[in-house]
């Protein structure tokens, strides 16, 4: 996957997952009630501050705050780009 997008200092490019359309039993969850995703995947991490390398990198699957970071739109795509301390973590 090539972004044509480089973060800047410690700020991280996350594709949310996103979220499900229908519940275990099978209904059908309109899009006003569905939940905002947070997890998603790196798709571009920028260097990092002066002493201070990021410890992500393209590919991981994060954990972010519900409402963190900022929405931002690229070849059609929805992304969130975050400064790295607002993940909460790395998954698996």
């Amino acid at each position: 996957m090539s972004v044509k997008f480089r973060p800047l200092a410690d700020r991280v490019l996350v594709e949310p997952i996103k979220a499900e359309t229908k519940t275990a039993s099978g209904i059908i969850i309109p899009d006003t009630a569905k939940e905002k995703p947070q997890e998603g995947t790196v798709v571009a991490v920028g260097p990092g501050k002066k002493d201070e390398p990021t410890t992500v990198q393209v590919g991981d699957k994060v954990l972010y705050g519900k409402y963190s970071g900022s929405e931002l739109k690229l070849d059609g795509k929805d992304y969130l780009i975050v400064k790295e301390s607002d993940l909460l973590g790395i998954l698996g």
